[in-house]
C-alpha cells in the first residue's frame, strides 16, 4: 500500500507512487507497472485477461498490483486510468474523427496519410503535456554549458541526434554525432569529461548500445540528458534530467514528430542560453 495507507487518487498520483517504488517491486508487479505507464489507454479499455496477456503476467498479478498501492482490486485501480482519459484534452482527436466522419470518401493511400497525419497531431499536441517546464530549462543549462555536446542515438533515434547535429552545427554549437560507420562510436566517447554533455535518445525496444554508452558517460560524471518512452527506460536510470514521449502510431509505425519537435526545441534554446551568456 500507498505510504498513506489510501491508494492514489488520480493517474499522476500513482504515476509517482510507481517511480517512488520501482526499485523494491517484484519483478511481475515490474511489468504490470512497465505496462502500465507505457500503455495507460490500454489498461483503461481493456480487461484483466486481455491486459494481463498483453504484459505476459496473469491475471492474479493485477489485482496483486492494485493491491500493492492501496486499492481493493484492479477495478479500482483501473477506474484512473479511465479518469485520466476524461480529463485528457482531445481537442486535436475530436476535430480529426469529424474530418474522418463528415468528410467524402477517401482512396487507400489518402486514408493512411490522414491517419498519419491524425497520429502526428496527437504526438505534438501532447508533448506540451509531458515536458515540465522547470526540466526543460534544467536541461537546457546542462547543455548550453558543455564544451561538447554528444549525441547519441541507433535505429529509429537515429535521425533525431542526426538533425540536431545539422542543426548545431549551423548555430556554431560544438557536438559529436555517436554513430560512425568506422565503428569507432566508444572511442570518440573516451574523449568525454565532465566539461562536456551528452543528449541520448532511445525508445522500446531500446538499442542495448545506446543504453551502454549513457551509463559509461554517467559513470565518469558526464551530465546526460535524455529523451525515452518509459521510466523503466534504461536511460532513465542514469540520466541527470530525462523526457518520457510516447508517440502515437498508425498500423504500428510510429512517426518522430513530437521527438523532433522536441528536439528542435532544445537545439535552439541551447544555441539561444549559450548566445546570451
Amino acid at each position: 500500500m500507498t505510504g498513506s495507507g489510501l491508494p492514489p487518487q488520480d493517474f499522476e498520483a500513482l504515476r509517482m507512487a510507481i517511480l517512488g517504488r520501482k526499485a523494491e517491486l517484484p519483478k511481475r508487479l515490474t511489468q504490470v507497472a512497465a505496462y502500465a505507464l507505457d500503455h495507460p489507454d490500454e489498461i483503461a479499455f481493456g480487461t484483466a485477461a486481455s491486459i494481463a496477456s498483453s504484459a505476459q503476467v496473469q491475471p492474479s498479478t493485477l489485482v496483486r498490483f492494485a493491491q500493492h498501492f492501496g486499492f481493493d482490486g484492479f477495478s479500482g485501480l483501473q477506474q484512473l486510468f479511465r479518469l485520466r482519459l476524461r480529463e485528457r484534452n482531445s481537442s486535436y482527436e475530436d476535430r480529426l474523427r469529424s474530418l474522418e466522419e463528415g468528410g467524402p470518401a477517401l482512396s487507400e493511400s489518402a486514408g493512411i496519410l490522414n491517419k498519419f497525419i491524425s497520429a502526428a497531431h496527437s504526438s505534438v499536441d501532447s508533448l506540451a503535456n509531458v515536458v515540465d517546464p522547470e526540466n526543460f530549462d534544467r536541461a537546457v543549462s546542462i547543455l548550453a554549458r558543455a564544451e561538447t555536446i554528444y549525441l547519441i542515438a541507433k535505429r529509429r533515434s537515429y535521425p533525431i541526434s542526426n538533425y540536431m547535429a545539422y542543426a548545431f552545427g549551423k548555430l556554431k554549437v560544438r557536438c559529436q554525432l555517436v554513430g560512425t560507420a568506422a565503428g569507432i562510436d566508444d572511442d570518440l566517447l573516451a574523449f568525454a569529461s565532465e566539461k562536456d554533455a551528452a543528449f541520448a535518445v532511445s525508445f522500446s525496444p531500446y538499442a542495448s548500445e545506446s543504453a551502454a554508452q549513457a551509463r559509461a558517460l554517467a559513470g565518469r560524471n558526464v551530465p546526460l540528458v535524455s529523451l525515452t518512452d518509459s521510466a523503466f527506460s534504461p536511460l532513465a536510470e542514469c540520466s541527470t534530467v530525462w523526457f518520457e514521449l510516447v508517440e502515437a502510431d498508425h498500423a504500428g509505425f510510429r512517426s518522430l514528430s513530437g521527438s523532433m519537435a522536441f528536439a528542435m526545441a532544445l537545439t535552439v534554446s541551447v544555441a539561444e542560453k549559450r548566445r546570451r551568456g
